[in-house]
C-alpha cells in the first residue's frame, strides 16, 4: 500500500469513529487501521449498527471532512493519555500494553483525539470521499473469549468519480465471491459438522486441485527440486527446538497426549499437528551428513498444515484451519544465495504467469527491531535479495522493518482481474532454524560450516490460491484448469450410446469430459452447461453419429460447427498445451 493511500485510509477510520460517536450514544471505540482495500473500525455500543445507519454516519463524516481541520500529532505522558482517554475502556486497556518507558503518540482532529502512531493526512479535506460498505462481528483482540465488537468497513476515494469506480468494482467483487461461486459451481464446502475452517474439496474442485498440483510437481522436478512427504504430527520436543512452542503456540492446536513405552519405561508424550513444514524438511536434511557438493538442496512439499485460526478471522478459503502449503526449503552455501534467489524469483513469475497473473510486484522486507542472527549476515542476505531482483530486472519496493525476526524476505504480490493485490510468493532467509537444529555441511576445506536456509512458497496455500483463482476468473476457468473441459449434450436418449463412445475416446486422450444424461430438452442442457461455465459443449445426435462428427460450441467463440472427435481433441490439446508439458 502506498504511504499516501495509507494515510488517507487511516485518517478516514479516525473520522468514522468520530462520526459514530456523534451519531450514537455510549460508544466505546477500539482500533481502526487502514487495510489493502479501505479501512475498518471496531465499536462497542448498545445500538446494533446496520447498513440502514450508513447514510447518517456517512453524512456526518462528510460534514466533518468539510471542516478541514488539521490532524495534529502530539507526544504525551501516560497520565495525560489516561486523561484524554477517560471512559474509553478498550483504549485504556491498549494503553496498558505500552511499556512504561515508551513515548505515547496521539493524533487529534478537532475535538477528537486518538492514541495512535499514524500516519495521517495533514488536513481532513485530504481524505476525500468515504463510503461505508459493511458491518461484521469481531472479537476484541481476536479472542473468542472476549466480547464481540461491531466492525464497520469502509472505502475511501479522492472524489465521487473514483468512488463510483470503486463501488462498481466492489459490486463486481460480490458477484465473484469465491464462497458464493464455490457453492454454485459445486467446488468446495465447509460444514460445522466437521468443524469451522476445514474445507471439503468436492469432486469438481478436486479436479482443479489435481490439475494445479500435477502442473506444480512437474515444474518443480524440471527446475531441480526434490519432492518429499512428511508427517502431519510431531513430538513436542521438535516444536520446542524449532521455537514454535515459544513463538507460535497460540496459533497451534492443543497437543495430543500419547502413551509410549512399556512397564517402567512407560511415559506420556505430547504430539502437535504441524502448523508449518520447516522442522520436517530439516529432518530430511539431517538424514545424513551433508557436503558442499550436496548443495544447493531444494526440498518441496505440498504439505498440509493446521493452525488454530480464531472466530472472526476465518473467511471462506482465504483463512482456514487446515490448508496445504506449496512449501519448499532451500539449503545452500552463502556463495549460492544470489543465484538461488534469482532462480526462485524467475520460477515464481513463470508459475504465476501460467495461472493468469502476469502483473507481479516485489517487496524486500528488511530487518525488524527484534531480530536474531549476526547483523553482518542480515546485511549480506538483504543485499543478496536486492541483487537477485536487480539482476532479474524486477522492480521492487522496500518494506523497512517488515522482515521476520529470523531473516529478510521478498514478498511477491499479484493483481487479479479487478486490480486487487494479493500477496502470494515468498522468498525468506532464516538464520534461526539452522542454528537451533545445528545444521552443518562439510566445506571444500574439510571443515563444518552452517548452511543458509531459504523458506519459499510460490502460491501460498492451495486453498487460498484456489479462492483467488475462483474470483479472478469469476468461476470461468481456462480450459486447462476447468473441472469439466467439455460436456457432451445428447439431443435425446437415442444419442446416449454415441455420447458414451465420444466421451470414452476423449477421456482416454486425457481430457475431463462429462455427459448430461438428464431427460431435459437440448435448450435446457445448453443453459445448464452455460451456467456451469464449461469451456466447451459438444452436441451429439443421430445425424452426428451417422456422419462420425460432433457439433461444438465454445464458451469464448460460440458455435464452431461440426468436426470429428479427433479434430476437437487436437484443438483442446493445443489450447491446454502447457499443462501437458
Amino acid at each position: 500500500m502506498e504511504l499516501e493511500e495509507e494515510k488517507r485510509r487511516h485518517s478516514a477510520a479516525h473520522m468514522t469513529a468520530r462520526a459514530v460517536q456523534r451519531v450514537f450514544d455510549d460508544v466505546q471505540v477500539d482500533i481502526g487501521p487502514a487495510t489493502e482495500d479501505g479501512f475498518y473500525y471496531d465499536f462497542d455500543l448498545p445500538h446494533r449498527i446496520s447498513p440502514e445507519d450508513f447514510p447518517a454516519i456517512e453524512a456526518e463524516i462528510a460534514r466533518l471532512i468539510a471542516l478541514d481541520e488539521p490532524f495534529v500529532k502530539k507526544t504525551v505522558s501516560r497520565a495525560e493519555c489516561e486523561k484524554m482517554l477517560a471512559g474509553q475502556k478498550y483504549k485504556l486497556e491498549r494503553l496498558a500494553d505500552i511499556p512504561e518507558n515508551e513515548d505515547i503518540s496521539t493524533y487529534s482532529v478537532g475535538d477528537y483525539v486518538e492514541m495512535c502512531r499514524g500516519p495521517h493526512v495533514e488536513r481532513a479535506s485530504q481524505i476525500g470521499v468515504v463510503k461505508l460498505v459493511r458491518v461484521a462481528g469481531s472479537y476484541y483482540r481476536g479472542d473468542e473469549k472476549n466480547k464481540m465488537l461491531q466492525r464497520v468497513y469502509g472505502i475511501v476515494a479522492k472524489d465521487k468519480a473514483e468512488l463510483d469506480a470503486i463501488v462498481a468494482r466492489e459490486e463486481e467483487a460480490k458477484k465473484r465471491d469465491h464462497r458464493v461461486l464455490g457453492r454454485q459451481l459445486e467446488l468446495f464446502t465447509i460444514t460445522d459438522s466437521v468443524g469451522p475452517g476445514l474445507a471439503h474439496w468436492l469432486p469438481k474442485g478436486a479436479r482443479i486441485r489435481v490439475a494445479i498440483e500435477d502442473y506444480w510437481r512437474r515444474k518443480h522436478y524440471e527446475v531441480g527440486y526434490e519432492i518429499v512427504y512428511t508427517p502431519h504430527v510431531g513430538r513436542a520436543n521438535l516444536w520446542q527446538t524449532s521455537g514454535h512452542l515459544g513463538f507460535y503456540k497460540d496459533g497451534m492446536f492443543p497437543p495430543m497426549k500419547v502413551k509410549e513405552g512399556e512397564g517402567s519405561d512407560e511415559r506420556v508424550e505430547e504430539y502437535y499437528v504441524k502448523p508449518m513444514n520447516c522442522p520436517f524438511h530439516i529432518q530430511v536434511y539431517q538424514a545424513k551428513k551433508r557436503s558442499y557438493r550436496d548443495l544447493p538442496m531444494r526440498l518441496a512439499e505440498l504439505g498440509t498444515v493446521y493452525r488454530y485460526e480464531k472466530d472472526g478471522v476465518r473467511h471462506g478459503l482465504f483463512r482456514v484451519r487446515g490448508f496445504t502449503q506449496d512449501d519448499a526449503h532451500i539449503f545452500c552455501t552463502p556463495e549460492q544465495m544470489v543465484e538461488e534467489v534469482k532462480a526462485t524469483v524467475r520460477f515464481a513469475k513463470n508459475m504465476l504467469g501460467r495461472f493468469g497473473f502476469n502483473e507481479v510486484e516485489a517487496y524486500v522486507s528488511t530487518k525488524p527491531e527484534k531480530a536474531v542472527g549476526d547483523p553482518e549476515r542480515w546485511e549480506q542476505a538483504t543485499a543478496s535479495l536486492r541483487e537477485a531482483l536487480e539482476q532479474e530486472g524486477m522492480a521492487y519496493k522496500i518494506d523497512e522493518g517488515g522482515g521476520a525476526f529470523y531473516g529478510p524476505k521478498i514478498d511477491m504480490k499479484i493483481k487479479d482481474a479487478l486490480g486487487r493485490p494479493w500477496q502470494l510468493g515468498t522468498v525468506q532467509f532464516d538464520f534461526n532454524l539452522p542454528d537451533r537444529f545445528d545444521l552443518t555441511y562439510v566445506g571444500a576445506d574439510g571443515k563444518e560450516h552452517r548452511p543458509y536456509m531459504v523458506h519459499r512458497a510460490l502460491l501460498g496455500s492451495i486453498e487460498r490460491f484456489f479462492g483467488i483463482l475462483i474470483e479472478h476468473y469469476a468461476g470461468a476457468f481456462p480450459a486447462w484448469l476447468a473441472p469439466e473441459q467439455a460436456r457432451i449434450l445428447p439431443v435425446s436418449d437415442k444419442a446416449l450410446a454415441y455420447a458414451e463412445k465420444v466421451a470414452a475416446g476423449l477421456r482416454a486422450a486425457g481430457f475431463r469430459i462429462d455427459i448430461d444424461r438428464s431427460p431435459e430438452k437440448l435448450g435446457a442442457k445448453i443453459r445448464e452447461a452455460t451456467m456451469q461455465k464449461i469451456p466447451y459443449q459438444i452436441v451429439v445426435g443421430p445425424r452426428d453419429e451417422a456422419a462420425g462428427t460432433v457439433s461444438v460450441r465454445s464458451r469464448a467463440e460460440g458455435d464452431l460447427g461440426a468436426m470429428t472427435a479427433e479434430a476437437f481433441a487436437a484443438r483442446l490439446r493445443d489450447e491446454t498445451a502447457d499443462s501437458w508439458k
